[in-house]
């Protein structure tokens, strides 16, 4: 009597693994809804004039970095995109950077006015911001600015998704916020 039992459990468990296996998995959704991708990003922001200031914010799904424009004039074009090595402009020497993946930065925007009067002057051009603690970015450096284009250079751990979102305000200034994802 014992047998029967056992066969019993043993067809039962084939037939669980048989079902299992027929259906599929559930696809996993994107983490916290992202779906940026880690392609090259370009636009025109609404704000113009010269950069004023860098600055950085942790979120539950992304770390954030924030470039802040005053000014007026025409628009300030940006592109954003993942290099092999950051490159300073005008120099083309390699900007070193911590971090797995590199993102360029450049902004259609001088960090002077037009009297070469500098209206961003970070204490530390290869640390702009403190982004210890945070779990995608690694470092932020300066990377140039000529002929009223100014770059960056971000370390972050690994390459991952990223977005850029130009915002107005407050007043006449604005700003473009790169969001990258803490994972895929």
């Amino acid at each position: 009597m014992t047998r029967t039992p056992l066969r019993l459990l043993v067809l039962l468990a084939a037939s669980f693994a048989a079902i299992s296996l027929a259906v599929p998995a559930q696809a996993a959704g994107p983490y916290c809804g992202i779906t940026w991708g880690s392609l090259a990003k370009e636009g025109t922001s609404s704000g113009s004039g010269e950069i004023t200031d860098v600055r950085s914010g942790r979120h539950a799904c992304y770390d954030r970095l924030v470039i802040d424009l005053r000014g007026t004039g025409s628009p300030a074009s940006w592109s954003v995109r993942y290099v092999p090595q950051v490159r300073e402009d005008p120099t083309d020497r390699p900007v070193a950077l911590r971090g797995g993946a590199f993102l360029q930065i450049a902004v259609q925007a001088p960090d002077h006015d037009l009297d070469y009067v500098l209206t961003y002057r970070p204490a530390n051009r290869n640390e702009l911001v403190d982004v210890a603690g945070y779990r995608t970015f690694r470092q932020v450096a300066h990377a140039g600015s000529f002929e009223a284009v100014t770059s960056f250079g971000v370390g972050v751990r690994a390459r991952l998704p990223f977005r850029v979102l130009e915002l107005s305000g407050p007043g006449h200034g604005s700003r473009i916020a790169i969001d990258v994802a803490h994972r895929w």
